[in-house]
């Protein structure tokens, strides 16, 4: 079974990949995340998620490598991570009472033979009307600032949802599991 390989820093997707039981590694990429001009959401993630993979194969040339990023996407623009409570705020502002989709590209990178499957699996969250202060409060208490859509999902931002749907609830922490699973099937590793 070639060894597992994480093309991520984050520890939102490491909690989750360790769910699974397997053993890997993990290491941040080095790429330019920037969106095309143009460049569809759904483009985007699954580019990025096959980068992120691609950018490790010369450090891991006999792994199964695991590329994924996420977007979030509200009346058809693209939120990034807001870095801050100002943009956060805006952010949820313009969420409330409306529906989010968050687009998460997921990438299988075998480097020993080059094979690579990539997918983008989406989830919808449909938010709360909220106030200016209780956004306010969300933000002061977790500080989502480096979250596409300004919440954590895992914490109290599930507090300022009415209602979510999707295929597997992990993509919307950022790695689909589900799909995930299906890919490693594919790949050789049988889970569980």
């Amino acid at each position: 079974m070639p060894p597992l390989v994480l093309a991520s820093s984050s520890p939102y997707r490491r909690e989750l990949l360790s769910r699974l039981r397997q053993p890997f590694e993990w290491a941040a990429p080095s790429i330019d995340e920037s969106r095309q001009t143009g460049e569809p959401a759904e483009d985007l993630v699954r580019r990025l998620a096959r980068e992120k993979a691609a950018a490790l194969a010369e450090r891991f040339p006999t792994h199964l490598i695991i590329g994924s990023d996420q977007v979030a996407v509200l009346d058809g623009q693209v939120l990034g991570k807001p870095h801050g409570f100002k943009r956060a705020h805006a952010q949820l502002s313009a969420a409330s009472g409306k529906s989010v989709t968050f687009l998460t590209g997921l990438a299988l990178l075998d480097s020993g033979s080059g094979a690579c499957q990539v997918d983008c699996v989406p989830y919808t969250v449909h938010f709360r009307t909220l106030s200016s202060e209780q956004i306010a409060r969300y933000l002061n208490a977790e500080e989502p600032y480096d979250c596409a859509g300004s919440f954590k999902a895992e914490g109290l931002g599930i507090s300022l949802f009415r209602s979510t749907e999707g295929s597997d609830v992990n993509s919307l922490i950022g790695l689909p599991l589900i799909r995930l699973v299906e890919m490693l099937d594919q790949a050789g590793i049988e889970i569980p």
